[in-house]
This record gives structure tokens, C-alpha cells and sequence, in this order.
């Protein structure tokens, strides 16, 4: 049995599923969820991995390690002596003790690259379907997106990344310049004159402050607790222009198509002293 804690938003949970399920499949074991984190974290951690066809089940109290308010047994569990074994995650980049891990671990971390299970996407991509039907708004959006051959998806990442001065100095937002840089780098490795399909969780800023050189439609329609949609229909756009975002970086990946190009930034975080060398799969373009 392999344990995950799940902790952060959307993106961040299909990062440690993903993971967590990769060391369940090369041991012939069941993945269970530990979500009782994502009750004290930010206003978007919410359990989000019920959208999608997942392989796991949630972890009730008999399968869990102790929780934080049996101190005692809590302190003795995370320094090894109790069952399952913890194993953190070291850093921002993969980790060779997790690509290692055995039966009867239980993962804490973010979890955030390709690498931790580009050796069974094949039976990964099928269980991050997204399997909650789609409103018939998105219905609409999804057939015209499908039938754009010029469509692109950009996504603007503000919320707490500008909410909170944490936020502004950990992440950053990013500027003008990137989303310029991407939509040239678009043009000239996809070959089209791009339709840019904006995401964003602060829309109306979208709408206000880009100005691109390409047609742009700035969807608006779905509420905050519908970031599934967003990201299906992220998904449907040929091409992706994402932000130093977990949300993003999925939207693109579930597009399974061997011919898009993903535009990312090369500036993941704001703070100099933070990087992760393996956030993005080697074929993505870095501007």
C-alpha cells in the first residue's frame, strides 16, 4: 500500500496522485489518499481528484498514520518507528529515493515533474479523464474550441499569487513580456497565426490588461469552483501558453497530442533562490 498526502489546489493534487499511483503500479499495490491536510490549507484546496477517473481510494482513519493532535504518537510515526514509513521530498527537483520508494511508504511533497511517472503514462493519462460531465456552456466552448485550428490556450495566474505578499514573493505573476515572448515563440514553431483562448481566476483583469498581438477570447463564464471546465477545455486547444502554475502545466499535459507546443516560462518562481529543474517535460519550449 502507497500513502499520499494531498495537499494544495487542483494541480498540485494531480501531481501527487500521479506520483503516488506511478509507485503503486511498479509494486502491484492500491493508492490511498490521505486528504485531511487540505482542511487547513488556502480557500482553493479542495479536494478536486473526484473529477477524474483515478485509480485510488480515500485513506479512513484505520488506514492512516496518526494525525497531528495525537502528539505523541504523531512525533513517533514521522521519526520511523510506526508504520507506514515516511519519505519527504527533498528539494524542488526529482528526488531518486521517491523514483525508489517501496511498498508500505507514505509520500509527502509536491511531487511537481514528469519524470516521477513518465514510465507508466500510458496507464496514468487514461485515469486523469476528466469524467464529471461538462455544463452546456462548456459543451458549446469545447466544440468551437475543437473545431478552431488556430487555438491556443493562455492562461493568467493571479489569485493569491497577488493576493498575498507570501504569494508575490514565492511566485511572482507573469509579465507582458513573457506572454509576447510565447505568442512569437507559437508562431514561429506551430506555424498558424494563433486564436488565443485566455484562462484566467481574475478574468476581468485578463480582459483589461492584455494586449497581444493575436485575436483574443477571454473565457469568463465558469465560477471559481468550476476550475475542472477551465481546465478541459484548456485541454481541447491545439497549442498552450501556460503560467508558472500547476493548473496550467495540467491543462496542457492532458492534451495528448504528439504535434503541440507548450510555451512555459523560464521563471517559475519569483524568488532567485527557489528552482526546480525538472518542472517541465524536456519537449516544452522555455522563453
Amino acid at each position: 500500500m502507497i500513502h499520499m498526502r494531498l495537499v494544495g489546489g487542483l494541480g498540485n493534487q494531480l501531481f501527487q496522485y500521479a506520483c503516488g499511483r506511478a509507485v503503486a503500479l511498479r509494486h502491484g499495490t492500491e493508492l490511498v489518499l490521505d486528504t485531511r491536510e487540505l482542511s487547513r490549507g488556502a480557500a482553493h484546496a479542495v479536494f478536486g481528484l473526484d473529477h477524474f477517473a483515478i485509480r485510488a481510494r480515500m485513506g479512513a482513519s484505520a488506514d492512516l498514520p496518526p494525525p497531528r493532535s495525537r502528539v505523541l504518537a504523531y512525533g513517533l510515526w514521522r521519526a520511523g518507528f510506526m508504520a507506514p514509513r515516511f519519505l519527504r521530498e527533498r528539494g524542488l527537483g526529482v528526488n531518486p529515493a521517491v523514483l525508489a520508494a517501496g511498498d508500505g511508504t507514505y509520500l509527502h511533497g509536491y511531487f511537481q515533474s514528469e519524470a516521477y511517472f513518465r514510465d507508466v503514462v500510458p496507464q496514468i493519462r487514461p485515469e486523469l479523464e476528466i469524467v464529471t460531465p461538462p455544463s452546456d456552456d462548456n459543451l458549446r466552448w469545447a466544440s468551437r474550441i475543437a473545431g478552431d485550428d488556430r487555438a491556443v490556450s493562455l492562461h493568467v495566474r493571479r489569485g493569491d499569487y497577488v493576493a498575498s505578499a507570501k504569494g508575490q514573493q514565492v511566485h511572482g505573476t507573469c509579465d507582458a513580456d513573457y506572454y509576447a515572448r510565447a505568442v512569437a515563440a507559437i508562431r514561429a514553431r506551430a506555424g498558424i497565426d494563433p486564436r488565443l483562448y485566455v484562462f484566467s481566476d481574475d478574468p476581468h483583469w485578463a480582459r483589461d490588461n492584455l494586449a497581444l498581438d493575436a485575436e483574443t477570447v477571454v473565457l469568463d463564464h465558469n465560477p471559481p469552483g468550476a476550475a475542472v471546465e477551465d481546465m478541459r477545455l484548456m485541454g481541447v486547444c491545439r497549442h498552450h501558453i501556460i503560467a508558472n502554475s500547476s493548473f496550467s502545466w495540467w491543462g496542457a499535459w492532458r492534451n495528448p497530442s504528439a504535434g503541440k507546443v507548450v510555451v512555459a516560462p523560464v521563471r517559475w518562481f519569483a524568488d532567485p533562490k527557489l528552482h526546480n529543474p525538472d518542472i517541465c517535460p524536456p519537449e516544452w519550449l522555455r522563453v
